[in-house]
């Protein structure tokens, strides 16, 4: 348990979770208190996090359970280092000397923590900070001493007074500079204190290698070294299978992912990169059999779910492609969807919508028989005279289902909804009609009844005429003209009731081109002209575009004629 312990608190300190790595090694001290490596590595950890105090007590306990292991004073030198404690640091590296004369870790450190004392001595910094002398001074200052009453302040000198290296850390805080004027009986730009004037304070930083604390990499067990060395050759490979994919050199791609495997089964990614490679290949199975493979294996060792997804994303890719032939999606259509229940990616997304499509185009061909649909129109025919609409709609659905491209079951439908007052479903049927036949005049015939009925008249006026290019002389479309101009006159004359008028009024707002010409400032200029000036009204009826405006709101009841 120990050991699985001090492995997890390992790798947490390659990744730079410093904090995990004190979890773990705290576990594995609580299993095995006598182990000096434990403590050895968590002092390393409290380094890293500059919590040289814990380090130090660390560090102390390893050379206490191991005196003659030259690293356990390594430790301690580096937590007297953080801790500005120069001499115990130059003592704790000579002695990890004496042990081990060679040791060019030891050595460094030794000539760091040489440099950092002689640095100290010279800094004015070190001594302004030293003993009670310090907090006497912040309380004679009027300036300073409210600033004693705020803990967070004082938290912050006593830091800096035990490491006076840490200033550096707080020199945006303007209390501390204040304070740092009184101690050094100068006065920085605007703070108040001693009555030398320095607006420019030469308070220069420490240099970098007498702040940091060089911390060793953890202690690794021969197993954990070769683990290692296992991954970092298990990379190499994946890089070269990488190369030789973008070459496309699939073959040795292949022999690349797979000894990366060999080496190293921890990382689905050497297993969905074979994938992609199988799937370039034609070879669908093998992708399919290594995407199922690494969901599996990437599920036991929780990697992240977005690999997951990736994985199940790339199977759904091979069954699309196998799909072709067996003219069956729904497998790809599954895998698409477990994938985003994982990850929501964008091209997960495309893929499946993709998918769905290609299922609804294959089950309309594989529906289609215009046999079938000639039946079932003809069994519509015989309920619409029987006026059983509901019935006739149906089998007239039928019908298009099996012939999309029937006109004539657009046609016999939308003369269905007229009947059952479903207007728009049968104006969308006739301009369906239109669509797929534009000469086919009863689908013309179709639209500007419904809009009749809709007394939408000037749409109506218009689809009628169009249809009439097609055959002048359809008596159908002619009788829809008539009918149209009979409304249309009907409301020039101002002969409709003032229910008719209400209502036309209120559908011809909802209409977007009587919305336009409202809105335009030129008609509403216009629209006043014919009320107020009769002489300029003559000149706008000289426009054609203004007039037919005119028409259109005339048509619609908005403008009245007298």
């Amino acid at each position: 348990m120990a050991e699985e312990a001090k492995s997890k608190g390992n790798a947490a300190f390659s990744s730079g979770d410093y904090a995990t790595v004190i979890t773990h090694f705290t576990e594995a001290i609580n299993l095995s208190p006598t182990n000096h490596v434990l403590y050895s590595n968590r002092s390393a950890a409290y380094a890293s996090l500059h919590r040289y105090e814990e380090a130090l007590s660390d560090a102390k306990k390893t050379v206490e359970l191991k005196p003659d292991w030259s690293k356990g004073y390594s430790r301690l030198g580096a937590a007297f280092i953080g801790l500005s404690k120069f001499e115990e640091a130059i003592d704790a590296y000579k002695k990890g000397l004496e042990i081990d004369p060679s040791n060019e870790t030891l050595k460094s450190g030794l000539a760091d923590a040489s440099r950092s004392r002689v640095s100290s001595k010279s800094n004015p910094f070190v001594d302004a900070f030293q003993g009670e002398e310090m907090w006497a001074k912040l309380t004679a200052d009027p300036g300073t001493r409210v600033y004693l009453k705020e803990p967070d302040f004082v938290k912050t000198m006593q830091e800096i007074q035990r490491n006076p290296n840490n200033l550096n850390l707080y020199m945006k805080d303007k209390r501390v500079m204040q304070a740092l004027g009184v101690l050094l009986n100068v006065k920085f730009g605007g703070s108040s204190g001693g009555d030398t004037e320095m607006k420019d304070a030469d308070v220069r930083k420490e240099p970098e290698s007498e702040m940091e604390v060089e911390v060793e990499p953890m202690e690794l067990t021969e197993e954990e070294r070769e683990k290692k060395e296992r991954k970092e050759k298990a990379l190499k490979e994946k890089e070269q299978g990488n190369i030789a994919y973008k070459k496309k050199d699939f073959e040795r791609a292949i022999e690349c992912y797979s000894k990366a495997m060999e080496l190293d089964d921890e990382d689905i990614s050497y297993l969905t990169n074979r994938a992609a490679v199988y799937l370039e290949m034609g070879k669908y199975e093998e992708c399919i059999e290594d995407c199922d493979k690494a969901v599996e294996r990437g599920r036991e060792l929780r990697s992240d779910f977005k690999m997951i997804a990736r994985a199940l994303t790339r199977k759904g890719s091979a069954l699309v492609k196998m799909a072709k032939c067996s003219k069956d999606f729904e497998p790809a259509i599954e895998t698409f969807q477990k994938a985003l229940t994982e990850h929501r990616n964008p091209d997960t997304l495309k893929k499946l919508n993709e998918a769905e499509k290609a299922k609804k185009e294959l089950e309309q061909q594989e529906y289609f028989d215009p046999t079938l649909a000639e039946e079932e129109r003809e069994k519509g025919n015989g309920f619409f005279k029987e006026h059983k609409y509901p019935e006739a709609v149906k089998h007239y659905s039928e019908a298009i289902k099996r012939n999309p491209s029937d006109v004539r079951a657009y046609s016999n439908r939308a003369a269905c909804y007229t009947k059952l007052g479903a207007l728009p479903e049968g104006l969308k049927d006739a301009e369906k009609c239109i669509e797929l036949d534009p000469s086919f005049t009863k689908g013309y015939s179709r639209k500007g009844a419904i809009q009749f009925f809709m007394k939408e008249y000037d749409k109506a006026m218009e689809t009628y005429q169009e249809g009439l290019k097609h055959d002048a002389k359809n008596q159908e479309l002619l009788d829809g003209v008539r009918r149209c101009v009979e409304q249309i006159n009907k409301a020039n004359r101002g002969d409709l009731t003032p229910e008719e008028l209400k209502e036309r009024q209120a559908k011809a707002m909802q209409d977007p081109e009587v919305q336009n010409i409202l809105s335009d400032p030129v008609m509403r200029q216009v629209l006043v002209d014919f009320q107020e000036n009769p002489k300029a009204a003559q000149e706008h009826m000289k426009n054609p575009m203004v007039m037919n405006k005119i028409q259109k709101l005339v048509s619609a009841g908005i403008v009245q004629v007298r």
